[in-house]
Formats: structure tokens, sequence, C-alpha cells
């Protein structure tokens, strides 16, 4: 076994705590990462890796990550795009990213691997793929019907990734993940952005916009959103890696990831159990009725018995220990 693993989107902050990860994986010794990103990337200390900037929608800067010292990957994971709000105000832009890119990768992927041994391709993918009409618990079963140009470019490239697993040429894991929270450093352009937004930099002592409803009491406040920590993510993410191929559904390798419901209201009282109700205050209503249409259309209860069989995890213990952990990182 190579042990070799392509890590796109590897400047972003989910990016490089996957590589670090994966190079800390018993089950994958000796790895070695390319780790690739417009952006700057920064290797693991102490890890065997190739850091390379690259632009992502040239095919061959792509096709050239399968031809590094390191030899063909084994293993792909597909980290960048664009996110969720920037999707929405950048259409062509995020088409471009979201899916003419996620398209090449895919292509030499299918390349470079063979149809005895294709090369394993995990994406990243969201619950925005979900919109309309939607059961009260979403299961594998649920049709998705994005109503937003983040979950259109994500469902494009999901079947795109479902078609070529079908036929042999990629061995594809599709993980659609919760919102993670906490998120750490500045503030993305994504939608659920606020979701870490209103927990992080009251933490901090910085004010923060909740862009849902105008004040603590308002019943927009009562939004629901499916959510994980970032360590169980990044532990989910690895695990994807040794899911045998034959423990899949048949007609798809889409996973939604474990996650847990709480309302914008449950990180709230949360963030006044951790820091008190003086941290509330640093919190700013201005409610944004495009924000709220995009996040009020995405499903808020999944069914997790799928994904648990297969061995992922889920978080315990709802917001408090999350917002719990935040704290004490920004404290060490």
């Amino acid at each position: 076994m190579s042990n070799v693993v392509l890590v796109t989107g590897a400047g972003g902050w989910l990016g490089g705590l996957l590589a670090k990860a994966i190079h800390e994986d018993p089950l994958t010794p000796d790895v070695k990462l390319i780790l690739a990103d417009i952006a700057d990337v920064r290797a693991p200390p102490g890890s065997n890796s190739i850091c390379l900037k690259v632009d992502l929608t040239d095919p061959p800067q792509v096709d050239a990550l399968f031809q590094t010292e390191f030899g063909i990957p084994d293993t792909v994971y597909c980290m960048h795009g664009i996110m969720s709000r920037g999707s929405e105000d950048h259409f062509d832009f995020g088409v471009k990213i979201n899916v003419d890119s996620v398209r090449s990768l895919i292509e030499s992927t299918r390349l470079y691997g063979t149809t005895r041994s294709p090369i394993k391709f995990m994406f990243t993918s969201s619950l925005a793929v979900y919109g309309g009409s939607l059961p009260d618990i979403i299961t594998s079963s649920t049709i998705a019907t994005p109503e937003g140009s983040y979950g259109f470019g994500k469902l494009t490239s999901e079947l795109f990734i479902n078609e070529y697993t079908r036929r042999g040429f990629i061995d594809g894991r599709i993980l659609r993940l919760p919102t993670i929270v906490v998120r750490p450093g500045p503030p993305s352009n994504a939608t659920s952005a606020f979701l870490s937004g209103i927990l992080r930099e009251p933490l901090q002592g910085i004010e923060a916009t909740c862009p849902i409803g105008n004040s603590f009491d308002a019943p927009e406040l009562a939004l629901r959103a499916w959510l994980a920590s970032p360590e169980t993510t990044i532990k989910n993410l690895v695990h994807a890696k040794h899911v045998s191929s034959a423990k899949f559904l048949a007609h798809t390798r889409v996973v939604c990831l474990p996650g847990f419901t709480a309302s914008v209201r449950d990180e709230l009282e949360a963030l006044i159990d951790v820091a008190g109700p003086e941290a509330l205050k640093l919190v700013k209503f201005k409610d944004d009725p495009v924000n709220r249409r995009i996040v009020s259309s995405w499903p808020a209860v999944f069914d997790n018995t799928y994904a648990l069989s297969l061995g992922f995890v889920v978080d315990q213990g709802g917001m408090v220990p999350i917002v719990r952990k935040f704290q004490k990182d920004l404290l060490s």
C-alpha cells in the first residue's frame, strides 16, 4: 500500500486539521501528504508532505498533482470550494469552483486509477443539498432538492461521483457534513458562519452579529440547525478512508455524517451557561432575510443510524460541552 493522500483545500482551516489528523492516524503508517490549495499551505509538523500552491480551476495544474515525486495518490480528499453565501452572491464563480474544478479533479482521479484498484475519492458535501418540502427526519433515501447555489453545486458534483463510482472509475465517498461549530479564526462567507460567530466572538470579548431575529426574545431564534464539533468531524473524515467499499449502500455513496440538533437560542443559552450573561450582551441582532431563508431551507434532524453502522461517531451532550471546549482552547 502506497499511503499517499492528496488533500485539496489544504490551506483552509478544516483541510489543515484533516492533514494533521491523517499524519497522526495509526491506520495510515508512513503516509505521504500532497497538500494543495490556491492559498498558502502549511504542512503538519513532522509530516512527509509536499505543499503546492495550485489553481484548481486549471486542469493541467490539477493533473500535475498526480505526478509528484510521491507518485499516484491512493486517496483524494476534495475539500476545496466556495462557501454558501459566496456561491449565492457570485453564481458563475461558484459553479467554476464547486462544479468545474471538482469534475476536473474527478477526471484526473479516474485517469490515474484502474478498474481493479480505483482511487478513493472523498468529497465533503453539505446539508445545503436539501430544500423544499422535507420529512421531519432526513434519512439516507431522502431526495435532495437544493434551494441555493451552494447546494446546487454540491449536488451536481455528488452526481458525478456516484456515477463514476458505479462505473468503477473511482471509489467515491460523499460525506454530507453538518454545520461545524465552533469554527476558530476569522468569520467566513458561509451563510451558516454566524452559528460559530455568535459563540466565538463573545468568548473572546468581541461583538458578533446574529442575522436571525432582532432580539434574544425573537421567535426566529427557534430556527434549528444540524451541528457537529470540529473534533468529531475530523474523526469522521479520517474514518471514511477506512470504510470498506462493500459496506456502502448499493445505489449511492452518500453518507450524512452524524450530528445533533440545536436551535440558535440553544447556542446562545449555552454561551450564557459557559461565559455568563455578560457574553450575551456582545451579540447584536440584525435580521437578514436572505440568510434566514437559506438556513431555514436546510434540514435540522437526521437519522444517524446508517452512518453509525459504518463506524462514524457523534457528539454527546449537545452544545454546552462544545462551547466549554472552545473556551478552554482559547485560554490554553
